[in-house]
């Protein structure tokens, strides 16, 4: 297969509200994570960090102009490859363990990362057969309540356990914005992986649900209006209430 050159592995879009995705556009849609740079006045944040093929910090100037708290949304392969390049990272206590100690197993990298989710290989010596994130241990663990404070903005911490037992959303109630990793987006929504919980899953969207929100920009798949939210979630707690598999 092909390898991608270098400059053209990150893409980056800006979103409005001072967000920014920044996205991995080789690798396929499903498995691609959505990485969001948000912009404060005292400091920025990064959810989330992509696979980590390639350096954040070399490749995409933006996460570097200012000091930066890098959060996992939770500690799967495509979300945390890149956590090791900055000093400050966020993450909840019931995954803090699997960043500290990443491996091909604990991050769901085995059986999952293979040629065929690419549809360029990352550049060399990148190995499908090999690739594991690096080590990044949190140097503060956040729980369910928490604020980060970005000066002026703040973000609301909400653990939302199903998907992963470590799982959280960041809520930002003044613009409405609601950063979901991978409890909700606008695609496929997985709860039976190692560590998943349907019915904290459940639990979960119903939270959500009650919150104001007017925009979710996911782990997967475009962002997602409050209508389209809602009617994603409702999708998936009939389904499940019904004992039937969701719809994609």
């Amino acid at each position: 297969m092909e390898r991608a050159p270098p400059w053209a592995w990150y893409r980056v879009r800006h979103v409005g509200d001072g967000v920014t995705l920044i996205d991995e556009p080789f690798i396929k849609e499903f498995f691609r994570c959505n990485v969001w740079h948000v912009r404060g006045s005292d400091r920025d944040m990064l959810v989330d960090s992509g696979m980590g093929v390639l350096s954040l910090r070399r490749h995409i100037p933006l996460v570097s102009e200012k000091p930066l708290v890098a959060v996992a949304s939770h500690t799967h392969f495509d979300h945390i490859g890149g956590h090791w390049e900055f000093p400050e990272r966020l993450a909840h206590p019931a995954e803090a363990a699997i960043l500290t100690s990443p491996d091909r197993v604990n991050t769901l990298a085995q059986g999952c990362v293979e040629d065929t989710i690419f549809d360029q290989l990352p550049p060399e010596p990148y190995s499908s057969a090999t690739y594991v994130p690096r080590a990044a241990p949190a140097t503060r663990l956040i729980e369910d309540g928490d604020v980060i404070d970005l000066g002026n903005r703040t973000f609301q911490v909400i653990h939302t356990p199903g998907h992963s037992p470590g799982g959280i959303t960041l809520f930002e109630a003044g613009t409405g914005i609601l950063i979901s990793g991978d409890i909700v987006y606008d695609g496929p929504l997985l709860d039976d992986l190692p560590g998943s919980d349907p019915l904290a899953y459940a639990r979960s969207l119903e939270r959500l649900l009650t919150l104001p929100v007017r925009v979710v920009h996911g782990g997967h798949f475009p962002s997602m209006g409050a209508e389209r939210f809602k009617e994603r979630a409702a999708e998936w707690l009939r389904e499940r209430a019904s004992g039937r598999q969701p719809p994609s």
